[in-house]
């Protein structure tokens, strides 16, 4: 379990010294103020021209946003043409209009010495007193504070007008500090003052490691909150207070600022304690993320991952999960499905404690069987049911196996058919009616976010998991032989690379999204779609939590309805059975199929077709295959684009019947070259067809002579690069092939 408050303080020896030796200089200051290109600690000026605040929210200061929501929310650049007086800051106050007085203002835009003279002597017009006007006394000094250069108005004061006022209001504080908080006004500088000597430190630790990680961003308004959280806590460091007590202090859902205090102490404790398993081990919530050697997603490595124990009430079941898991994680176990064992143990745990059974050797096939009507009656679908019984019984295998604890009964176990089946699942595609609105060009414009779009259009065009999708790398893009274009990625389901052929558009597509990431990252990310927000080098890729909320957004936006004119709800992986569903009614083979899904085996594929083309693949690599220009096109049955290159070839094979050939177009484009296959550059022909390209020979030869002779000059130029293509393709096929194989073909 987790010790107690007193414990964790009395095994805190050695931290100080760590924080003392780990802190550099520019980072051990009471007010810390980050360079204003920070990547980091971003300080964006506020959009209003003149205002020196560090823009909040809307790309306005605080004070501008206040204003802005008082007008009713006007259109922006509305706003902008007229924001206003200005607001607090440190820009110079106004003084006295009449030339040479520099007291500050009073009222009319007078100092109060001018506005008394003037009411004195019956307030004539104010524009023609004022250029008649003269300075007849000065102040005593310059206003204190440093960035007003106002007069003092007598020797009692301390600063100009509205600064003494703004000082005796506040209280009289202290001088030097009310001067340093007015400086620090909306500066975007992170105050530390009134921190413990102790906790000030870990905050300096903070802001340096979040520096030096160069990931996530954390503005200055976010610090200053998890600063005023850790104050109102009164705590002296902050491993005071667990990560749960923490979340506790902020009731309701966690913001950005407790984010940041959380990640605080996280690296205040890696920092005493170190990482690995000897340090994980003894917790009762394991930090995955912080564990050397554990498989975990591209698209989550930069998350928090953790795997509770906490839940599981038994001591001596808590001790044998650990070890269980931590064996499991060991050999290679996803942290998804490490995260269901622990979640199967903590199901058991709570039987267990209804039952009361305090040990191991109680455990028997009568419990078992209260276990699985326990199961049955708990929240959840059939596939976490199912999850649940079949992760304890590998428990209770793996205890057996391993001989952690001799007292298991031989009866724990469960047998075939203890287990309820889970429902076949139903057909998930879309209806072509949604699909139709779905493509639509208008609605696909309405993307906010060009990335959104092309996310949309792999999805729908290449079928992979939206997992996939979102962790594909930058340079994603390949080119096999022809210069037909393929998208390399990550098999996150699998943990393996693939390949899927794409059409023209979606390589443009994704060079444009490339060039729009080095504009905002010019020194390259490793991801083809960054996270816009709180990235601060493009290091954290794009969730599928914040992708899914974007679509529901541009599915509400678009009003896409099904037949019955109802809001249409989808998920991105009905795009992928959209995607294979689409390919069997257009009799693509099962096989072709599974390679562009990158399905493990046929069986994954079955609910959608159940044929092979192994035959036709062996036949085709062996024989000559040229394309229009009479080149050589091969396939490298070892190369990185085998499977994806035989697909796409096999696609065009299946589903365009040519006499002469077959079409090497991608299998999301349609053919720009109706009726004009020798013209193509995507057909491609072998010697099986040198009988139908000698006949097509000849009548081109004889076609191009009827045109001459009757003066069609425009056919017979048509048909010159057709037969100049024949001519390359029989002669490049009559080299390259076998004497036999000629033979039988004339």
């Amino acid at each position: 379990m987790t010790p107690p408050a007193a414990e964790r303080v009395s095994s805190r020896g050695g931290l100080l010294a760590k924080l003392l030796a780990s802190v550099r200089a520019e980072f051990r200051a009471e007010i810390y103020l980050p360079d204003p290109a920070d990547p980091v600690f971003v300080t964006t000026k506020c959009m209003v021209d003149g205002c020196d605040r560090v823009a909040a929210q809307w790309g306005l200061c605080n004070g501008h946003v206040i204003r802005w929501r008082k007008r009713g929310r006007p259109d922006m650049a509305e706003f902008l043409t007229g924001p206003g007086r200005p607001v607090r800051g440190r820009t110079e106050l106004p003084g006295c209009a009449v030339g040479g007085c520099r007291f500050g203002v009073n009222g009319r835009g007078l100092c109060s010495k001018h506005r008394d003279r003037w009411n004195r002597q019956g307030r004539p017009g104010l524009d023609a007193w004022i250029a008649q006007a003269v300075v007849t006394s000065a102040g005593t000094a310059e206003c204190r504070m440093p960035f007003c250069s106002l007069w003092v108005e007598n020797a009692t004061k301390i600063f100009c007008k509205n600064h003494q006022y703004r000082w005796e209001y506040a209280g009289f504080p202290d001088l030097e500090t009310f001067i340093t908080d007015c400086q620090l006004i909306a500066s975007g500088a992170i105050d530390l003052r009134g921190l413990g000597p102790a906790l000030m430190l870990e905050f300096q630790y903070a802001l340096q490691r979040r520096h030096d990680e160069r990931t996530r961003t954390a503005t200055p308004q976010l610090v200053s909150e998890a600063v005023h959280r850790a104050k109102a806590a009164g705590v002296s460091s902050l491993l005071d207070l667990s990560a749960r007590e923490w979340r506790k202090t902020f009731r309701s859902r966690m913001r950005a600022g407790g984010v940041f205090l959380l990640d605080a102490r996280e690296g205040v404790e890696i920092l005493m304690d170190g990482t690995g398993w000897e340090v994980e081990y003894p917790r009762d919530v394991w930090r995955l993320h912080l564990l050397p050697g554990i498989e975990i997603p591209p698209g989550r490595r930069t998350e928090r991952i953790h795997l509770r124990f906490d839940r599981i009430t038994q001591p001596w079941l808590r001790e044998l999960a650990k070890r269980w898991l931590r064996l499991r994680l060991a050999s290679g176990l996803s942290t998804a499905t490490a995260k269901a064992g622990a979640d199967a143990l903590t199901c058991f745990s709570r039987l267990l404690a209804a039952a009361g059974t305090s040990a191991l050797a109680q455990v028997d096939r009568p419990l078992l069987e209260r276990h699985l009507a326990w199961v049955n009656s708990q929240p959840g679908g059939p596939g976490v049911k199912k999850a649940r019984i079949g992760q304890l019984n590998t428990f209770f295998q793996d205890i057996r196996r391993n001989g952690w604890d001799d007292t298991l009964p031989g009866t724990a176990a469960y047998f075939p058919g203890d287990t309820p089946p889970v429902p076949e699942k139903l057909d998930r595609r879309l209806a072509e009616y949604v699909m139709a609105q779905v493509e639509s060009p208008v609605n696909l414009a309405r993307w906010p976010d060009p990335a959104g779009r092309l996310v949309t259009l792999i999805l729908i065009r290449g079928g992979l998991r939206i997992s996939s999708a979102l962790a594909l790398e930058f340079d994603c893009l390949l080119h096999d032989g022809q210069g037909a274009p393929y998208l390399r990625y990550f098999n996150t389901k699998m943990k393996r690379e693939a390949a899927v052929p794409i059409d023209e558009e979606l390589k443009v597509g994704i060079i444009e999204q490339q060039r729009r990431v080095l504009q905002r990252w010019p020194d390259g990310t490793p991801h083809l779609f960054p996270r816009q927000q709180s990235n601060a080098t493009g290091q954290i890729p794009l969730s599928s939590n914040s992708f899914r909320c974007s679509l529901s957004r541009w599915l509400d936006a678009c009003e896409i309805s099904d037949e019955h004119s109802r809001p249409v709800k989808l998920t991105p992986h009905q795009w992928r059975h959209t995607f294979a569903c689409r390919l069997i009614n257009r009799d693509v083979p099962q096989e072709v199929v599974r390679v562009l899904l990158d399905h493990e085996s046929h069986r994954m594929t079955a609910h959608y077709a159940k044929i092979t083309d192994q035959t036709v693949r062996r036949h085709w690599e062996k024989a000559t295959k040229v394309n229009t220009k009479g080149e050589r096109v091969t396939l490298d049955p070892d190369g990185p684009l085998a499977q994806a290159q035989w697909a796409k070839t096999r696609y065009g094979m299946t589903t365009q019947t040519l006499p002469n050939g077959y079409c090497g177009l991608p299998v999301q484009k349609s053919c720009p070259h109706a009726n004009a296959c020798l013209t193509c550059p995507v057909f491609l022909t072998g010697p099986e067809f040198l009988p139908e390209l000698r006949e097509q020979r000849h009548r081109t030869l004889t076609l191009i002579e009827v045109s001459t002779g009757k003066g069609q000059t425009r056919v017979a130029e048509m048909n010159q690069q057709v037969l100049t293509n024949l001519d390359r393709m029989i002669g490049e096929i009559e080299n390259n092939a076998p004497q036999d194989e000629t033979a039988d073909a004339s």
